[in-house]
């Protein structure tokens, strides 16, 4: 038999054999969990157990009769402690994991504020965020696409076109390469590129998911998976989430874009504009305050917005400004 033990609620049963290595919803509380092979599992808890046993025996060796040795009771086997070590960023659903984002709830909690996370938000198995990488890494030639996608959606369009005539045959190769993902992956219905007369021809989708994408949720999906992946390869303890909602002793109720947490202590909030943003600026302003986060910490990202413009409107302003390429390096200074 094999064993399905859901690192949730600790719901343990055994199920058929044929099912080891695939992962299944638990029954009692639905968080998605991998089955193992009973043997393989026992042999883990087993190795575990002998090494903390070997390790008790030097400590005791190491301390005078007199010395009381303090022993934690372990009644979890650490085949459940929660890691993030050789796992696809972009393709899992273990950063929905509680355990990975719970250290956000208890800071915001230790501030008398409630918080809570939705854990779709922290899927990274669709496609959401391998295109919002793409357009954010050159949002500078694809912001054309991705501007008139959303106005013609916006409109009610079902296609739009692009003439590419006057752009480079690097700038031409990127365009087309970009829509073929997005066709791939069914952000539009169709990708047609006339080659002789350098048209490209799209087929717009209405799904409501889609129509977000472009209207915004791109940059949250470049920023959170990018700035997490950032965090992860520094090897550092972190925690992270988008679209954290928070709500105030007073009952004000805000969305943070991504939120994450540095050795459960030091936190680094980002909200994310792709359009207009200066009415806003007072409110992350008064917002950040409310929080108690370091200027430096709490981040505005605009995509598209100048150097210059950054620097600027964060001397004026009680946030600090950067744009989709300014910000990871502004992450890696704060993490020394």
């Amino acid at each position: 038999m094999a064993i399905f033990r859901c690192n949730q609620c600790r719901h343990l049963r055994e199920v058929a054999n044929e099912h080891a290595g695939k992962q299944a919803k638990c029954p009692q509380c639905q968080q998605v969990t991998q089955i193992y092979d009973t043997v393989v599992f026992i042999e883990k808890i087993l190795e575990k157990f002998f090494a903390l046993q070997k390790e008790l025996v030097a400590l005791r060796q190491h301390h005078n009769a007199d010395d009381q040795l303090e022993l934690k009771v372990i009644d979890e086997p650490t085949e459940d402690s929660f890691s993030l070590q050789d796992i696809d960023i972009n393709n899992t659903k273990e950063l929905a994991n509680q355990q990975q984002f719970s250290p956000i709830i208890d800071w915001f909690e230790s501030k008398n504020i409630k918080a809570s996370v939705d854990q779709k938000e922290l899927d990274t198995t669709g496609f959401f965020d391998e295109v919002a990488i793409e357009l954010g890494n050159n949002y500078e030639i694809l912001r054309e696409v991705s501007d008139k996608i959303k106005r013609f959606q916006y409109k009610g369009y079902s296609n739009a076109n692009f003439h590419l005539a006057q752009k480079s045959q690097k700038e031409i190769q990127m365009v087309t390469s970009f829509c073929s993902q997005l066709y791939k992956y069914s952000f539009v219905a169709k990708s047609y590129y006339q080659k002789k007369e350098k048209i490209l021809n799209l087929t717009l989708q209405s799904a409501p998911s889609i129509v977000q994408f472009f209207n915004g949720s791109w940059l949250e999906w470049f920023i959170f998976v990018k700035t997490f992946r950032t965090l992860h390869d520094k090897q550092i303890s972190f925690s992270g989430a988008r679209r954290v909602t928070i709500a105030l002793p007073n009952q004000d109720t805000y969305e943070l874009d991504a939120f994450f947490l540095i050795n459960q202590t030091v936190p680094i909030c980002i909200e994310c504009k792709a359009g207009e943003f200066r009415q806003d600026l007072d409110k992350y302003s008064r917002l950040r305050k409310r929080l108690d986060i370091d200027q430096q910490h709490f981040l505005l990202c605009v995509a598209g917005l100048s150097d210059e413009q950054a620097q600027g409107l964060t001397s004026m302003y009680d946030v600090t400004l950067v744009n989709e390429k300014t910000l990871f390096p502004h992450v890696e200074q704060l993490l020394g």
